[in-house]
């Protein structure tokens, strides 16, 4: 949609045939300031020239603002956003699928919130406002037929406008998906509920918005996006079911200025802005300068809200899109210590060296499997590989550990690992590998009581680790996606891990790694720079 209506405040057309004109025109409706208002917080306000000023105004006509208008002439089949906190999409998907309901006959529109509490708000001060807030003689002519809390179903077409937390009966003509990335992070069954129901339901022809911040590099959300990126790169030609993606970086919002004399900058923050300049041309194609003022209002708000937690910043206030992502959720154990990881250059290209290989396991209570491929040189812990699997036998991983072609030093075992399992074969998960790999070299790791012991370990070790970003990228997705399980009845993460999605064997298997190192199970079998040929001890006496 072009910018024809961009002056607000045009009178409501009087004559009978005028106005008939403009209710069929779309874009009158949306640009014109006429039909819809909206709430805001007053601390904006937009002026007769469309700009935005400071005022105390709580109720402002509609007008769509620079990124509203900027996604509406981009708007695909389906849509994935990326954003910045506070630019208004739940607002203009509101009032635009109310006006698609309110001019279209028998249509559904949704909107799905990550919890009860969001889909009220969104529903009584964003649809239910705007419709309540039309001009009277608009308003008239667009009766309800039915109302309830979450809800409006007109009389004139029986169209509808619903907003709740899913969504999976019958067809969605228009849904839009608001903060979907939390809702992966805190509810991974209702993400799944989405994935597999709701989404389904908007037909090819429908229009369907996924809007969100980042959170985390796990999740249905965060796969979208590096699908739709990865398509948006290779300039592929969408079809209807692929994704368009859309990213709204802070620096592009107006009114995220402050005076730059009121707001001291180090050297170390205007190198990371010089740094988004590079980035977002190298990445976005934007040859892009952020002012003083952008400078210093970024700084106010890191250090104001953000303080000792720059992730955060990254994740609210992303300024490309891989930052939006380099952080993981609130409720990650490894957050800050991965990002202190790619700081440092801990993950990139790290080869196998003619050393032998240490490996480290997590055999899950299930049926998940995980292992960890190490090597050990002057100090540096260097992770050559990682495999997991689902579902198979130890024959699987043996064959998997014979086709790597390494000579192996050490196996680390978890503590259960020497258990003896009440089978047909009445024997430890250590023997069975012994077994099927004679001649290799088993230890167990000692358990520990506490797991946020090994979790400390892992985090006080992990500034010798070097990961590499290619053989390792799915256990380093694991590591980032390890976080605590959410207690929705305490709406607060607690201190027991999240097994659901999929990320505790590969974290484990790794905290197998720390605890040797914190036990110097390591030193035992490593010697200086080599290794030399002694059998390494048994850790279980």
């Amino acid at each position: 949609m072009a910018g024809r209506y961009e002056q607000p405040l045009l009178p409501l057309p009087t004559d009978a045939a005028e106005l008939a004109r403009c209710l069929a025109d779309p874009e009158w409706r949306l640009f014109s300031g006429c039909l819809y208002k909206i709430m805001v917080k007053g601390d904006d306000k937009i002026g007769p020239d469309g700009q935005i000023e400071e005022g105390d105004s709580y109720v402002l006509p509609f007008l769509p603002n620079r990124a509203q208008r900027r996604f509406l002439k981009r708007l695909w089949h389906r849509n994935l956003i990326l954003k910045a906190r506070q630019l208004g999409f739940t607002t203009l998907i509101a009032v635009l699928w109310l006006d698609h309901a309110l001019f279209n006959a028998d249509q559904r529109c949704g909107i799905i919130a990550q919890d009860r509490d969001s889909a009220k708000v969104i529903f009584r001060d964003k649809v239910r406002f705007a419709y309540e807030n039309l001009p009277e003689q608009i308003r008239e002519r667009f009766p309800t037929r039915e109302e309830n809390a979450d809800e409006l179903v007109f009389a004139h077409n029986n169209s509808s406008i619903r907003v709740a937390t899913s969504m999976r009966s019958g067809t969605i003509h228009r849904l839009h998906v608001s903060e979907f990335g939390k809702i992966c992070a805190k509810f991974p069954d209702k993400a799944h509920e989405v994935v597999t129901g709701s989404i389904p339901a908007v037909p090819t022809n429908g229009i369907l918005v996924i809007e969100s911040t980042a959170e985390g590099r796990e999740g249905e959300f965060f796969k979208m996006v590096q699908i739709a990126e990865a398509n948006h790169a290779s300039r592929k030609k969408l079809t209807p079911r692929d994704y368009r993606i859309h990213f709204y970086a802070w620096w592009q919002e107006p009114k995220y200025r402050l005076d730059s004399r009121t707001v001291p900058i180090s050297q170390e923050e205007h190198a990371y802005f010089d740094m988004v300049e590079v980035v977002a041309k190298a990445s976005m194609g934007l040859d892009i300068k952020i002012d003083p003022d952008q400078r210093a209002w970024y700084v106010a708000t890191k250090r104001a809200d953000f303080s000792g937690a720059e992730e955060k910043m990254w994740q609210e206030y992303p300024s490309f899109p891989a930052e939006a992502f380099q952080i993981s959720t609130e409720g990650n154990w490894y957050a800050k210590d991965m990002i202190a990881l790619r700081k440092r250059g801990g993950v990139g290209r790290v080869p196998a060296l003619d050393l032998p290989v240490n490996t480290f396991w997590d055999i899950g209570n299930s049926d998940g499997c995980a292992i960890w491929f190490h090597q050990e040189m002057r100090g540096e812990d260097r992770f050559i590989g990682y495999y997991e699997a689902h579902g198979e036998d130890l024959r699987h991983y043996v064959a998997e550990l014979r086709a790597k072609g390494y000579v192996f030093g050490t196996h680390f075992l978890p503590h259960d690992a020497a258990h003896k399992r009440l089978s047909d074969f009445n024997r430890s998960t250590q023997e069975m590998l012994q077994d099927l790999l004679p001649g290799e070299h088993f230890v167990i790791v000692p358990l520990i009581t506490e797991l946020v012991t090994g979790i400390q370990q892992v985090r006080k070790h992990m500034k010798s680790a070097f990961l590499d970003e290619t053989a390792c990228a799915k256990g380093i997705q694991r590591l980032e996606g390890y976080r605590k399980r959410f207690n929705r009845a305490d709406n607060r993460f607690t201190n027991q891990p999240d097994k659901a999605n999929g990320c505790s064997e590969g974290a484990d298997a790794f905290r197998q790694w720390a605890q040797a190192k914190e036990l110097g199970m390591l030193d035992s079998v490593t010697r200086k720079t080599t290794y030399e040929e002694a059998p390494p001890p048994d850790w279980r006496t």
